[in-house]
């Protein structure tokens, strides 16, 4: 578990990572908890990293690399060397002291290694990769090498050397370790067991005389007798049908009519045809001839005649078809023991010097030369271990930079690239560094949109390099305004190659901030300028229909086509009264909207011109925050993983491309001032000048207006408000006096009068 050693950790993209930075860190690798790992398996194709290393870490072979193998190759390489702490440096020369030789395959490696250097020739207390490399050259001058096969130059003796010859000249050779070929147990005991099988078949028909009725000729007289008895055969029974029916001879024959049909062409050209006739013309005798053979046929008979004929049926002019079947069945010993053929491997070498080989009997020398050679076995295995073991010592500690917590994506140098980094694209003003190649399109297109990332899928291509292939580039910075399916690039592979890139998929999601703030007015301007487009192009078409109708409708005379456009130029479309009524009320409908919008944002500007300007940073915060916030999200929780998975990784933890980290792996071309005039730069004309300051002109007449205005209302409101003030005070005044004056009659009149009495 991981508590059993004191591992270091660091943050690497947001994300905590187990640190690799000593020999003893890989020493204990065993140690550390598989949820720890950054990745739990990785395939062996697709990556940029050394492909013998990769099948050397491959230690079951099937094409992925996992945690266990990993270990297994910790283990057994920190057992074998000396400083542990040596393997971080990546050298591709191990130094001969060391190999830990108190390790029993420590010191048998140690020998292996001195033994390469000695059948090289070469004096020096290190062995690199380069010494190893080629397992030709360090075999080439010793007779035995331990791989079990023997070749002319492994025998002292010029009989084995020949013997050795003939067994691959006739059975085949395979390759000994020093590219020569040879062989080996399996070969030589086919090889005796075809001289033997050989010899004694070949000795049954010599102590078989019917065998061989022709003595040494027998084989040519058979393959003569072979190659006509079925046109022999054939003639015979043709003139059995005509001794049976007289009257079919011409029908089954060569009638006259049949040659006829040949009698215009050239008859030398016309074998193939004349060979399909009868091998003579039947007769009611059944006889055969020898005087009137079919031409096409008569080179093949006559020598049969000359093997056989002249033979069996001397002073003859003919062969009846009782004494043919005798003289087949002469061959039919000769039949049978050629049938039961054995050790035809051997026959090149021809008879005599298979004897020969049987009779030096050198197959045990040869055998006991194999034995030795094997007896070398176990150093020469040991030989490929130090090939083995030199590759890990260079190539190990980059690989687990690049398995156990990617160090090498997250470096600040750019000359260092993860071991799935493909290259760099180089595509509007921008190079992308995270370039991942693609083996499955349609599994990437499945998993693009959990990584949450802009990627530009191209396809890679070279007319002086056969192979192509996909790349999925990820996009960090810039804009997108000039990408787009079929645009061309250039990508640059590890090795510096150049292909041409083309673009095949998009998969859009935010690149930043700025982009996301701009994008709804980007999208809205596009969606303006498609309905423009649609709208024009579809007024296009209708025109053009109508033109086209009226072609269609006109005689196509020159009247009637001067007419024609004389009729479209002066025809003038009605008048529709309710159409522009309808027209004229919707635009006073919608100046009267924007009027009235407008005068509420001037009067809103007029009473408080810090509202104002909260009103507008309100209007483009509610347009673009929404944008810019989803893209804010979607920028933390940028994911590299899902990508991985697609080709065959098993990625145990998250890899992100924040923010950040995502500006550096997509550089923007970056352009100085300069002074020096374009002399071809389309100059402005000087109305457009004129324009532009009158423009700034009425700005700043309009904000000093707008100014004036401000102070005026301010001035206008506090003088308002204090007449307001003055005429609320007399008005106060006033109506104390009339409450007074009522006040002053209601007593006047609730008084009582006395009255006065009459005298």
């Amino acid at each position: 578990m991981a508590d059993k050693y004191n591992w270091n950790f660091c943050s690497l993209g947001g994300v905590t990572r187990v640190v690799i930075n000593s020999g003893e860190d890989i020493a204990h690798l065993r140690d550390l908890d598989q949820k720890l790992w950054t990745a739990l398996s990785c395939p062996t194709n697709g990556l940029e990293f050394d492909s013998t290393t990769l099948g050397i870490l491959d230690g079951d072979g099937d094409g992925k690399i996992r945690v266990q193998e990993v270990i297994a190759a910790a283990e057994w390489l920190t057992s074998i060397i000396k400083d542990k702490e040596s393997i971080l440096k990546g050298e591709d020369s191990l130094p001969l002291d060391q190999f830990n030789t108190e390790n029993e395959v420590g010191a048998k490696l140690h020998n292996s290694a001195a033994q390469i250097l000695r059948n090289l020739g070469l004096e020096k207390d290190s062995i690199s990769i380069s010494d190893t490399a080629d397992s030709i050259a360090i075999f080439k001058n010793t007779r035995f090498n331990g791989d079990g096969i023997i070749t002319p130059a492994t025998a002292e003796e010029d009989n084995l050397k020949a013997t050795i010859t003939n067994a691959i000249d006739t059975i085949g050779g395979v390759q000994d370790k020093s590219g020569e070929a040879g062989i080996d147990a399996e070969i030589l005991e086919k090889f005796y067991t075809a001289c033997a099988d050989y010899s004694e078949w070949k000795k049954a028909a010599e102590d078989n005389a019917a065998c061989l009725p022709f003595n040494a000729a027998t084989d040519d007289a058979y393959n003569a007798c072979e190659g006509l008895n079925s046109k022999i055969a054939d003639f015979f029974m043709r003139c059995k049908l005509v001794k049976f029916n007289s009257g079919c001879e011409d029908t089954i024959g060569v009638s006259a009519e049949k040659i006829g049909t040949l009698a215009d062409k050239n008859l030398s050209e016309c074998a193939d045809q004349i060979a399909e006739y009868p091998l003579a013309s039947p007769n009611k005798e059944g006889l055969l001839h020898f005087d009137a053979i079919n031409p096409a046929w008569q080179p093949a008979f006559a020598k049969l005649q000359e093997l056989v004929l002249n033979q069996e049926c001397k002073s003859k002019d003919s062969i009846s078809e009782k004494e043919w079947l005798e003289i087949l069945a002469k061959f039919e010993p000769y039949a049978q023991w050629k049938a039961a053929v054995k050790g035809t491997e051997v026959e090149a070498l021809g008879l005599e010097r298979v004897r020969e080989i049987l009779k030096e009997d050198k197959k045990q020398a040869l055998l006991d030369l194999i034995g030795q050679d094997l007896a070398l076995k176990n150093e020469a295995d040991s030989i490929d271990e130090v090939d083995k073991l030199l590759h890990l010592y260079r190539d190990f500690y980059a690989f687990l930079k690049n398995f156990v917590s990617f160090t090498d994506l997250y470096s600040l140098d750019t000359n260092v690239k993860a071991i799935f980094q493909a290259g760099e694209l180089y595509i509007d003003q921008r190079c992308c560094r995270l370039c991942v190649k693609v083996d499955d399109l349609g599994k990437h297109a499945d998993m693009a949109s959990l990584g949450g990332m802009f990627l530009l899928y191209c396809n890679c291509t070279s007319k002086v390099r056969p192979e192509s292939f996909n790349i999925a580039a990820v996009m960090t910075d810039g804009g997108i305004k000039n990408l787009r399916v079929g645009t061309n690039a250039i990508f640059y592979d590890r090795e510096g190659n150049d292909w041409d890139a083309t673009v095949i998929k998009i998969v859009d999601n935010p690149i930043s901030i700025r982009q996301a703030f701009w994008s709804p007015y980007r999208k809205f301007a596009n969606f303006i300028s498609e309905k423009i487009n649609k709208s024009a192009s579809e007024k296009e078409n209708a025109v053009m229909a109508d033109m086209q109708a009226k072609a269609d409708a006109t005689p196509l005379t020159a009247e009637g086509v001067a007419s024609t456009a004389a009729e479209a130029a002066n025809k003038k479309p009605p008048f529709d009264i309710a159409k522009f009524a309808g027209i004229f009320a919707a635009i006073g409908m919608a100046l009267g909207y924007i009027g009235a919008f407008l005068t509420k944002v001037v009067d809103g500007a007029t009473a408080n011109p810090l509202g104002f300007i909260i009103l507008l940073v309100v209007i483009m915060l509610c347009i673009s925050g929404p944008s810019c916030f989803i893209a804010w999200s979607k920028l933390r929780r940028r994911n590299l993983g899902p990508i991985l998975n697609a080709n065959g990784w098993a990625i145990n933890s998250v890899v992100l491309i924040n923010i950040i980290f995502g500006k550096t792996l997509t550089s923007t071309a970056k352009f100085p001032i300069i002074k020096v005039k374009d002399p071809f730069v389309i100059k402005t004309p000087w109305w457009k000048k004129v324009l532009r300051w009158i423009i700034v002109l009425a700005i700043v007449l309009g904000a000093a207006y707008l100014a004036n205005r401000i102070c005026t209302a301010k001035k206008a409101k506090a003088q308002a408000a204090a007449e307001a003030e003055m005429v609320a005070a007399q008005e106060a005044e006033a109506a104390e006096a009339v409450a007074i004056e009522a006040a002053l009659e209601d007593a006047a009149t609730e008084a009582p009068v006395e009255e006065v009495p009459a005298e």
